[in-house]
């Protein structure tokens, strides 16, 4: 078994971010409720006002470089859908595999 590198020790996601630059459409809001939804920054919400604004198919909250080193500028404030993906899911693994970054072990969210 190998070490853990800090970034890792804390969350895979900060070393990924595959799924926030998935597609356009995916970082949609779905249950948020108006003030979950005003709370995020209006330049980040796409024209449609119906999820997250996207430069291709990158969320425009996210910093840092795919599979290096990431991290979410709103993740307080980030969507449901953000919110419900999770390391090793089948959306994560999906995400992954369009950056051609090797799969995660599923977690179970405690």
């Amino acid at each position: 078994m190998s070490a853990l590198t800090p970034i890792e020790a804390v969350s895979p996601c900060q070393s990924c971010g595959a799924c926030c630059a998935y597609s356009a459409n995916w970082p949609r809001f779905t249950i948020e409720d108006d003030a979950a939804l005003d709370a995020i920054p209006a330049n980040l919400v796409n024209e449609r006002l119906s999820g997250m604004r996207c430069d291709a198919d990158r969320c425009a909250a996210l910093s840092g470089t795919i599979g290096e080193a990431t991290a979410c500028t709103i993740y307080t404030l980030r969507p449901e859908v953000c919110r419900e993906c999770q390391p090793g899911d089948p959306e994560c693994a999906m995400a992954r595999r369009k950056h051609k970054l090797p799969p995660l072990p599923e977690t179970r969210p405690v």
